[in-house]
């Protein structure tokens, strides 16, 4: 699994997204696409027990959120996937307690 690229033009910028796997295995090349990067997206998982795991001392969201900032990615949105996983599905408490952790 390699990153792919989409190049499009606004009226200010020129934009290219990078798509780098997210999965240990492929960590040389999320590191490839992340070195290229002004800004990165980190999607995290809302799922209970999910998040506590990625965000823990050797999660890998937490790694992929470290070595963005080593690179030299200053800016990172954050997206929370699965919500509907969460109990209640679509719990606003467990969004705020994501959103607070990260």
């Amino acid at each position: 699994i390699d990153i792919a690229l989409w190049k499009f033009e606004t009226a200010r910028y020129y934009v290219t997204i990078i798509d780098a796997p997210g999965h240990r295995d492929f960590i040389k090349n999320m590191i490839t696409g992340t070195s290229q990067a002004d800004c990165a997206v980190l999607i995290v998982a809302a799922g209970t027990g999910e998040f506590e795991a990625g965000i823990s001392k050797n999660g890998q969201t937490r790694e992929h959120a470290l070595l963005a900032f080593t690179l030299g990615v200053k800016q990172l949105i954050v997206g929370v996937n699965k919500m509907d996983s969460t109990e209640p599905p679509y719990s606003e408490s467990r969004f705020e307690e994501i959103k607070k952790e990260v």
